[in-house]
């Protein structure tokens, strides 16, 4: 059996230069370096990434580019690009860049994607040029995606990111929990007639998106006779079957392939909502985004490439200096479900504890990623983030200038959004507390009384990612800037970033589960489980009385 990355002659190199640096803080690096933010920055087409702010020396960065080297990452990068099956333990390619780059996948590869994009953009404009309508012939005004984790995230953040550019009249709806609040909620304020409803579900049977694309179809076929389907109804599915049970027009049928995960999957027909509302040309330029950093990551040195940049930043932070969270800090609203995509994509991706060789690693994967728009965050858990004991790695994401298009307004949130980045790195100290409070005319007395409170221990580690506006083409390449962060992340790692089992026990348990307590709970934990099913059955009981 081969051996963990951890006993890499690289890997050790830059375990014992973190120990070197334990004791190092970002002050001192600063004042070390006059020309720090030049030594620590890159630009690539409109984009800065700043990581002056790390706990970083040009040692640091030489050290990282090694272990790349160490452990393929040139080598893992073009398997992937080729199709090879580096999915390793379901045997699949991983080929989500095929979607929007010609250069990734093999010629036949490349003619199924074209082939779907055709049928795709031909559905689009047909729904906004009014020719495809609903069963009474009404236009659709509404659209509702159905999903649940990578069929809603990513639609769901791209809707939400590109609002200022939706056209033709559609408005996006989503629904995702099982609990189906989100479904009777929004079909209290909706015409069926005007709605059309996608289902994304590669099976066609996972549990939440069946559940509630089966309550839809009873409100569409309630109100609007058992034809309604064939009009009002698109899948996005392999399983032609359960699609022809449902009543899905052959025509309202698109497809999903096994070498693109789903918390990969907005660039294929999973988009479709998308592009629904912000039609097939901004669609395109999403892909485009997207394929400008795919050839950004295969083409340009390590030193000047962003993505490998970012990731093996990452790896510094959770693994060699032991910081448990990643904050995501958008500084722009359009972004606010960046942090939930982002968990799904890292955490989904990279949080394993087992090899590509089946051992049980020695060292940190994935941290915690979380976060809020930065501007709500400053008034809320920025306090835990600059005075608590944890200490976190954070990143700060701004455009330069506004989606809506002022500057005044959006000079205000860099200001903030700069000023937090230097105080999370630099701190104030406690002498600089007490020079400032005498200046303000503060006594003795209150200086020390007060003074401790009003320290900003620093040295919180954070990067600062911007670009040019909030677009569809922007958008699609920061988001194929984190999946290939988390790429390089998986390979020094030596984890398969492309599986999920982790999500698959649970599901499992649940459907063995009977809640009406007729079938008794089996193996361990059964008795507490019959328990809780009995707590349930009683108190709704006791309720409805």
């Amino acid at each position: 059996m081969s051996q963990l990355n951890s006993s890499l002659p690289a890997w050790g190199a830059v375990a014992a230069h973190a120990q070197d640096l334990a004791k190092m803080h970002l002050r001192d690096l600063c004042a070390s370096d006059p020309k720090r933010w030049q030594h620590f920055h890159v630009e690539h087409d409109g984009w800065l990434l700043d990581i002056s702010r790390q706990r970083i020396t040009p040692q640091t960065l030489t050290l990282l580019l090694d272990l790349a080297n160490a452990v393929d990452l040139p080598a893992r990068m073009a398997a992937m690009f080729r199709g090879d099956p580096i999915n390793s333990t379901e045997q699949r390619a991983v080929l989500h860049a095929a979607l929007r780059s010609d250069f990734a996948g093999g010629a036949d590869i490349q003619n199924e994607v074209k082939a779907s994009r055709e049928k795709l953009a031909a559905f689009v404009s047909a729904v906004r040029g009014g020719k495809k309508v609903g069963v009474t012939g009404k236009r659709f005004k509404h659209v509702v995606n159905i999903g649940i984790g990578g069929s809603d995230l990513g639609p769901l953040l791209v809707c939400d990111a590109l609002r200022h550019e939706w056209s033709g009249d559609l408005t996006p709806h989503f629904v995702s929990n099982v609990d189906r609040t989100q479904l009777e909620d929004l079909t209290r304020s909706i015409d069926p007639a005007e709605t059309l409803v996608i289902v994304c579900s590669k099976t066609f049977i996972t549990q939440e998106t069946q559940a509630n694309a089966n309550a839809a179809r009873a409100w569409i076929v309630g109100v609007l006779g058992e034809k309604a389907p064939a009009n009002h109804f698109v899948a996005v599915s392999t399983n032609s079957q359960a699609m022809d049970k449902f009543g899905i027009a052959a025509d309202h049928r698109f497809t999903m392939w096994d070498w693109v995960g789903g918390r990969y999957s907005v660039w294929s027909a999973v988009g479709l909502i998308a592009e629904l509302v912000i039609g097939t040309d901004r669609f395109v330029e999403f892909l485009n985004g997207a394929s400008d950093i795919d050839r950004h990551f295969t083409t340009t040195p390590f030193q000047k490439n962003l993505p490998v940049l970012m990731g093996l930043i990452g790896v510094w932070n959770r693994t060699f200096l032991a910081l448990p969270t990643l904050a995501v800090l958008p500084y722009d609203q359009r972004l606010a479900r960046l942090p939930a995509y982002l968990q799904q994509l890292e955490m989904e991706s990279n949080g394993k504890s087992v090899s590509l060789n089946g051992q049980h690693v020695n060292f940190a994967t994935a941290p915690i990623v979380w976060g809020e728009p930065g501007s709500n965050a400053q008034h809320s858990f920025f306090q835990m983030l600059h005075q608590g004991t944890l200490t976190q790695a954070l990143d700060f994401i701004a455009p330069l200038l506004s989606s809506w298009g002022g500057t005044e307004a959006q000079d205000l949130a860099l200001q903030n959004c700069f000023a937090q980045s230097q105080a999370f790195a630099y701190g104030h100290t406690l002498p600089d507390v007490e020079a400032e409070m005498r200046k303000a005319g503060v006594s003795a007395a209150e200086i020390t009384r007060i003074g401790p409170h009003r320290v900003h221990e620093g040295n919180r580690p954070n990067s600062l990612l911007m670009y040019p506006r909030t677009t569809a083409r922007t958008l699609g390449q920061l988001l194929a800037l984190y999946e290939h962060n988390v790429f390089v992340q998986g390979c020094v790692w030596g984890i398969n970033s492309f599986d999920q089992f982790g999500v698959e026990l649970g599901k499992k348990l649940a459907a063995g589960i009977d809640m009406s307590g007729a079938k008794p709970p089996q193996g361990i934990g059964a008795a507490g489980l019959a328990s809780l099913i009995n707590y349930v059955a009683t108190h709704r009981q006791n309720r409805d009385q």
